[in-house]
């Protein structure tokens, strides 16, 4: 079980209490005692494989001493009675080996070596397996669970499951389903998978009082039936959290959503709706480990509660199948009111300034003020960072001044009862008002097209002061928040707020003021306040008012420029995240980055990949937070920035700026703009059932491109508190299929695989990481042109912008082609300059001035930024950058870089 830090840690963050504490790292032997094993299928796991004959691979680290010891490994394994033991043969030939794309400093560095030994085994009913070890034939046997803590792996044939075996009484699939609740199959849209509504009745409120009902649902598999789980949990109010388990299902929280891996392989995913009707339903688990439906009714009439469950043969696919029965649920139950309909419209047509704007805002570089400036702003240390910025060159898009900066009365005992007076900013810390230094920003720092300012949804956190100007100009109403049990987090108590009939009003005028001070986006926080009122009427009639007039407000007046944040409850995901009639907005995906809390930077990574399964489906794009580049974990947070599909906001104190790492997520655009580069899916979690403390990297997957053609990419991230080594299958980085050759290369040391192919034995890397290291790898596929006189292949790849943690996405076009004069042509459009990596496995034997030709925007460029990498000789490193200066380009019409590469291999 995950223990927490109680808030006796004497932690001044009160969210620690929700961040468990790592398990400890094991005892270290002497280095001359040092072994380590790790395998593929991995152990500790659970392994779907798509073949019945897989080869099981084991590396043996240990010290070089020992590397000529006679070591012997066996592979264990048991369908369910008796356990096997198969010998496993030394890999000698180096050819054999898995690819090491790291550093030989990094992984030898500690005077270890490597041993490989591989078996085939036939896999036909799921299998468990573990290792056992000696250093000789006259040593004792060492079992890997004894000697390093790892548990069984298990490994199970992926198989496709035929619709017609399946059946359509969900009674067949949940063990004890209750007879209360009424379940319909419906057809799915998600394809080979089967899908169920689930209903149950639930009485009115009881005039101010919810009604509160648990109703068991049952028991997926059924007892002793499903191998591992995987939970979203409301960890607190406004944020969702992973839990995984193992053979019993017990929550600690309420979920959203669960699913159930059976024992033969396949998936069962509940998904709870909290729909348009006042009806909030949510999972939680009881003594004897069933699922239970816990509802709650704000309407005054009866109503029905909802859960869905999706039936697939992998994870994605029964998740894509509840979340897109979802959707349908949610856009029929609440076609968006007419006026609504019309802005939206409106701005989906929208015109080309709109669409910059939209592509600053979501892929500039950000800057914020929370943990940069702390609390209680001035106009002076607002304009110091922005001179700071400018000074260091760091060419910001887009700039947020978060709390602090309103005119607030500063009533009870802290930040959570004050409220907000009125629209201007506090007087005495912007004297000339905000627009003096909204302009002065601009003024300072001609990079930053987009200022955006933070507010609470409801003003401010105790929502607005009942004596202040706004509460004078419109109508307002007395609201009584839930007690919250959080130290520094006194939430209770009477609140003032503007009334339901008065919200649009006040949102129209608030954004209209700040328009008028030239700010253009808003960061709007604390959405979950509005799930804290104890009055079922007042849940009723203020949480749908404000959401529909700030999302209407927010197009109206700042288009696509909003940031949604502490708005992951359950009446928010599904009422304003989950409708596609709107362009996407930026969600918070997680709770904070906390600097000063170093458990909290692993969790963090660690969560966002997790709930990005769940908000992959939602109308977003999913906001891993702020982050500082001078920090212990700045590169691991940069790095899981540049995977997660999101924006990227820096939060450093000013003059404390890391310029490479800034570098490295970061490039100028032909105009001069600093851009990110961003993949064209959300990164998520590749291992939904791999717990936090399990001791596995997290891998975070991504893809860019079109299908096939496009490169899969992975963050790799150790979470735990002990170095680990894994083995990772080409087969794992998402979008790969089997026909095609790929090259991996990883971010770290620019070292690139040997092409390789799925099926073959060997397409495994070897990827070692030390406490708090990551490592970001990328799979190209590879173009294979026969030249018929030569009788060879030449293979190409473009790589993208190398020396950028997701170059792959820097790619905006890329075109491979054949003349018929043989000559090969590579076209690319790239949306920043950099140095363009090209992967052609015939370079050594061509000459850049004989045998090829480089254009940038359609000049010839200078011979001396062409060369051949140091590290790798099949990758030549064009260094667009340097030509685009050198030749005096000019960006026109396009804010994208064509490169043109003509390969004539004869």
């Amino acid at each position: 079980m995950t223990t927490f830090i109680s808030a006796a840690d004497g932690n001044e963050v009160f969210q620690a209490q929700y961040i468990p504490k790592q398990k400890a790292p094991p005892a270290s032997d002497d280095p001359s005692m040092f072994a380590y094993i790790s395998t593929y299928p991995a152990l500790g796991q659970v392994s779907q494989i798509q073949k019945h004959t897989t080869v099981f691979t084991a590396l043996l680290q240990v010290d070089q001493s020992r590397a000529s010891d006679s070591w012997q490994v066996s592979l264990w394994h048991t369908e369910g009675k008796e356990w096997h033991e198969v010998p496993m043969d030394p890999v000698i030939k180096a050819a054999a080996f898995p690819s090491e794309l790291q550093a030989s400093g990094v992984t030898s560095g500690n005077g270890q070596a490597r041993l490989y030994f591989t078996t085939p085994l036939a896999i036909h009913l799921p299998t468990n397996f573990t290792i056992k070890f000696r250093a000789g034939p006259n040593e004792s046997w060492k079992w890997v669970k004894d000697h390093q803590g790892t548990t069984d792996g298990v490994v199970m044939l992926n198989t496709v499951t035929s619709q017609d075996a399946i059946s359509s009484e969900l009674e067949e699939y949940i063990t004890g389903l209750n007879p209360i609740l009424k379940s319909k199959n419906y057809r799915s849209q998600s394809p080979g998978t089967t899908l169920w509504s689930v209903e149950a009745p639930v009485d009115g409120a009881d005039g101010e009082k919810s009604t509160i009902k648990d109703i068991k649902f049952g028991l997926p598999w059924g007892e002793g039936k499903f191998s591992r789980w995987f939970a979203l949990v409301r960890i607190w109010s406004p944020w969702l959290a992973p839990r995984q388990g193992k053979s019993v299902f017990g929550l600690d929280k309420e979920a959203v959503m669960c699913s159930f891996l059976s024992l033969t392989g396949k998936h069962l995913v509940l998904l709870a709706i909290t729909g348009a009707e006042d009806v909030m339903t949510l999972f939680k688990s009881d003594s004897d480990g069933n699922v239970v439906l816990h509802i709650r009714n704000d309407s005054a009439e009866s109503k029905i509660s909802r859960a869905l469950v999706g039936l697939g043969d992998d994870f994605e696919s029964a998740n894509a199948a509840v979340m897109y029965h979802a959707r349908g649920i949610i856009s029929t139950a609440q076609a968006a009111s007419g006026e609504q309909q019309k802005e939206i419209e409106a701005l989906n047509k929208g015109d080309e300034k709109t669409k910059v704007w939209a592509e600053n805002w979501y892929d500039g570089l950000t800057y914020c003020t929370w943990n940069a400036l702390g609390q209680r702003l001035t106009e002076e240390r607002v304009l110091k960072a922005v001179t700071t910025l400018a000074e260091n060159k760091i060419n910001v898009t887009n700039f947020i001044i978060d709390d602090n900066w309103q005119s607030i009365d500063y009533r009870g005992h802290g930040q959570f009862q004050h409220g907000w007076n009125e629209f201007e900013a506090e007087r005495d810390a912007f004297p000339q008002g905000l627009k003096h230094t909204v302009n002065l920003i601009r003024e300072k720092h001609p990079s930053i097209q987009h200022i955006a300012v933070w507010h609470a949804i409801l003003g401010y956190w105790g929502g607005i002061s009942p004596d202040g100007k706004i509460a004078k100009t419109y109508k307002t109403a007395e609201v009584v928040r839930e007690d919250a049990e959080r130290r520094n987090l006194p939430l209770g108590g009477k609140l003032t707020v503007v009334a339901k009939e008065d919200v649009a009003k006040f949102y129209d005028d608030f954004y209209r003021f700040l328009s008028s001070c030239g700010v253009d986006a808003v960061k709007t926080d604390a959405q979950f306040m509005l799930d804290t009122f104890i009055s079922a009427k007042a849940r009723r009639d203020l949480i749908p008012a404000y959401l529909d007039a700030w999302n209407i407000s927010t197009l109206r007046h700042f288009g696509v420029k909003a940031i949604s944040c502490m708005s992951q409850t359950p009446q928010i995901l599904f009422h304003s995240q989950m409708p596609t009639n709107r362009p996407p907005l930026l969600v918070r995906n997680s709770d904070d980055f906390f600097p000063e809390i170093p458990t909290s930077h692993p969790w963090h990574i660690f969560v966002n990949a997790h709930n990005a399964l769940f908000t992959q489906h939602l109308n977003l794009i999913p906001d891993w937070d702020m982050f500082q580049t001078v920090h212990e974990y700045s590169g691991f947070h940069a790095a899981a920035r540049c995977v997660s599909g999101g924006p990227i906001y820096i939060t450093d104190v000013p003059g404390e700026h890391d310029l490479d790492l800034i570098n490295q997520m970061t490039g100028p655009s032909p105009r001069g703009k600093t851009v990110i580069f961003r993949p064209s899916v959300v990164g998520k979690s590749l291992d939904q059932y791999n717990g936090y403390d399990d001791d596995h990297f997290l891998l975070v997957g991504t893809y860019h491109g079109a299908a096939v053609t496009g490169t899969g990419i992975i963050g790799f991230f150790n979470v735990s508190q002990r170095p680990l080594t894994e083995l990772i299958p080409l087969s794992k980085f998402p979008g790969v299929v089997e026909a095609q050759y790929y090259i991996i290369r990883a971010h770290s040391s620019g070292l690139v695989s040997k092409p390789i192919q799925v099926v073959d034995a060997n397409s495994l890397v070897t990827l070692s990481l030390g406490v708090r290291g990551y490592e970001i790898m990328s799979a190209y596929p590879l173009r294979g042109f026969f030249d018929e006189k030569k009788k060879e292949t030449t293979w190409v790849a473009n790589l993208g912008l190398l020396g950028k943690m997701a170059g792959a996405a820097a790619v905006v076009a890329n075109h491979i082609t054949k003349l018929e004069n043989g000559k090969i042509v590579i076209d690319t459009n790239i949306k920043a300059l950099g140095v363009l990596g090209l992967y052609i496995s015939t370079l050594s034997t061509l000459s850049y001035k004989d045998n090829m030709m480089i254009t940038i925007q359609g000049k010839v460029l200078p011979v001396h930024t062409v060369t051949i990498s140091k590290v790798d000789k099949h990758v030549l490193e064009v260094d667009v950058e340097t030509a685009w200066k050198e030749l005096d380009l000019e960006a026109g019409w396009s804010n994208e870089v064509e490169v043109k590469i003509y390969i004539n291999p004869t």
